[in-house]
């Protein structure tokens, strides 16, 4: 499916500030970009770099004042989330070096506190995909999406406690569950066509059968239609902004549509 996604950010800045912006979807293997627009109103010059998950990042002095950013993208996507229960557990010996990384804990993902959990869920499965899916369907059936139930600082093992969350709450005990048997898994933001309501969505990828599969504990069963903006261990590396200075966030705005 072609989709063109978009998004505004309107900030009111008290002073010169520091701002890093993850905003721009690159080519990947489920994904080509086809247009891209992006947009600062006031204009002001930023670099970019590639932080070391790969992500494209916008670096810029964000001034006194209104700042408005606007993206947008047309993005030739994949229809179809790949299943494959076949799809085995790779030996840690046996991983590349780049998906060791996303087996550890990490600020949000207290896999070191959460084994007892992801045994009892995944125990008597084959090991891999379906130990994985498992976990999906765990966090779906016992966790309830709710809104104004964590915070900015909510953990996957927060999560566990309180049995609520939004998608970035699911998708940190996935992670914490999955690397608690020793799966690579690795925190995606993005858009999804056709969500309710429409916002940036996060959900997880997890390395088994020597691939990245694409899981999200929000839905019922996978679907496709998803468009990649960052990849990292938790939220923490896939801020869609991280600023350093007086700033106030006063609207955001996301769009998804199909182009026919």
């Amino acid at each position: 499916m072609k989709l063109k996604v978009a998004c505004q950010l309107d900030y009111e800045l008290k002073e010169n500030a520091p701002l890093i912006l993850m905003l721009r979807p690159q080519n990947g293997s489920e994904q080509e970009i086809i247009e891209e627009n992006y947009l600062l109103n006031p204009p002001i010059s930023f670099s970019e770099y590639q932080d070391v998950y790969g992500n494209l990042c916008q670096r810029m002095i964000a001034p006194l004042g209104k700042l408005t950013i606007k993206t947008s993208s047309i993005v030739e996507t994949q229809h179809h989330v790949e299943v494959n229960f076949k799809a085995g557990f790779v030996p840690v010996e046996n991983l590349p070096n780049e998906a060791i990384i996303y087996m550890l804990p990490s600020r949000y993902c207290e896999s070191d506190k959460l084994f007892p959990l992801a045994f009892e869920i995944t125990q008597n499965l084959p090991l891999g995909y379906a130990q994985v899916d498992a976990i999906r369907q765990w966090v779906k059936t016992h966790i309830v999406y709710e809104y104004g139930r964590s915070s900015s600082s909510t953990s996957a093992f927060d999560t566990v406690q309180t049995k609520t969350g939004v998608c970035r709450d699911f998708t940190h005990l996935c992670l914490a569950l999955c690397r608690a048997l020793n799966i690579p898994a690795r925190m995606v933001v993005g858009y999804l066509h056709d969500l309710k309501p429409m916002d940036l969505h996060a959900w997880f990828e997890a390395y088994v059968g020597d691939k990245w599969y694409t899981f999200d504990a929000t839905q019922n069963f996978p679907t496709g239609n998803r468009v990649v903006i960052a990849y990292g261990r938790d939220a923490n590396d896939v801020a869609f902004a991280s600023q350093f200075g007086d700033m106030e966030l006063l609207n955001m705005w996301v769009s998804v549509e199909e182009v026919k």
